[in-house]
């Protein structure tokens, strides 16, 4: 609110405002990435089965990754280092967020002129991570859900009973 009291047309809106992707991203391939909980996680499309995908992970910092199916079945690709699901959850975050925000948040120290996801892959496999806990798998599978869920709701003004906790501004006369 500002000082005379009258809301702007921005808080007035029921909408947050979305920043757009770094780049446009190909969502069949890695439907679902986010930077949460300390952790690049997302759900990421199996090569060779259509119905199975696998949540993937890396911490920040310590780079301590964890890769099994939706139904927690670890990754056979994930033994002693990074699997192709890593390497795609980390292209497709670079793409969404920016190499600068993902290499921030991951804490991978990135040089060269023009660094990109090849770079903040590179300086986290040079650190030798380890496995990491894999507890947080459906706590992110879940949210994809969730995402997809909201994808197939018709387009309406109208609050979202879930979103109702959000506090509200009012003008005061």
């Amino acid at each position: 609110m500002h000082g005379s009291g009258v809301l702007s047309v921005r808080e007035k809106s029921s909408t947050a405002r979305v920043v757009p992707p770094a780049r446009p991203r190909k969502l069949a391939k890695v439907p679902f990435v986010e930077l949460a909980d300390g952790r690049l996680q997302g759900v990421v499309s199996s090569g060779s089965d259509i119905g199975r995908v696998y949540v993937s992970s890396v911490e920040a910092e310590t780079y301590a990754f964890a890769c099994s199916t939706n139904n927690n079945r670890p990754c056979g690709g994930a033994r002693g280092g990074f699997c192709n699901h890593i390497r795609a959850l980390v292209d497709e975050a670079v793409l969404q967020y920016g190499v600068e925000r993902v290499a921030r948040y991951l804490k991978v120290e990135v040089s060269g002129e023009d660094p990109d996801a090849h770079t903040v892959f590179s300086a986290m496999s040079y650190t030798r991570p380890a496995q990491g806990d894999r507890s947080a798998a459906a706590q992110v599978f879940s949210r994809f859900l969730r995402h997809l869920a909201y994808l197939e709701l018709v387009p309406d003004t109208a609050p979202l009973p879930e979103m109702q906790w959000f506090p509200t501004t009012r003008a005061v006369a």
